[in-house]
């Protein structure tokens, strides 16, 4: 079977739809809470499975290279799925559900803050990072879609896209990634 034009503007169209659902408040939020971070020198940690994690690490070159700014500090970021010696050793030596949440044991401290991208809300690696986080005394920032699933109930605030398509989901997160780059290179702020 060959698909064709009409396919790829009923994907375009559902995306519209979805985007435009966005709850863009809690995109604001989430913008200042990593401005926040960064005025008092907190690390940013982030992390995902699969798609998520490759969201992860482009949101972290993002925010690296492209929120310098003359006169603003730079923002403190790590992907944590990006230690493949750390997830690898864990998963292979504890349990795949611990590769972040020990991480975070490691290098984290109070008030620093974690952002955790899950398309359903409920990779137990993720959902245990940030259990781990809150009770180190961490803030932490979900990316979900579907119904947010466990993230929604355990982060400090959940952006949770309104759709049920995980490309969609994954489409909308990078998108807000780049939302969130342009925001800490200053265009929220005026700087």
């Amino acid at each position: 079977m060959v698909l064709g034009i009409d396919y790829v503007q009923s994907y375009l169209n559902d995306l519209s739809q979805i985007i435009e659902a966005l709850p863009k408040d809690t995109v604001v939020e989430i913008g200042n809470l990593l401005q926040e971070a960064r005025e008092a020198d907190k690390h940013i940690f982030i992390m995902g499975n699969g798609g998520s994690a490759a969201t992860a690490s482009h949101i972290a070159g993002d925010f690296i290279k492209n929120s310098r700014n003359p006169g603003q500090k730079r923002v403190s970021i790590f992907a944590l799925n990006d230690n493949a010696p750390a997830v690898l050793s864990l998963s292979n030596d504890e349990s795949y559900e611990v590769v972040y949440s020990e991480q975070l044991r490691s290098h984290a401290r109070p008030g620093d803050l974690v952002i955790a991208i899950s398309g359903s809300g409920n990779s137990p690696n993720v959902v245990n990072a940030v259990d781990a986080a809150k009770e180190m005394g961490l803030k932490t920032i979900g990316l979900t879609g579907f119904k947010g699933g466990k993230l929604k109930e355990k982060t400090d605030l959940c952006l949770v896209v309104p759709s049920d398509n995980m490309e969609m989901i994954e489409d909308a997160h990078m998108m807000v990634g780049h939302i969130l780059t342009d925001m800490m290179r200053g265009a929220a702020w005026g700087k």
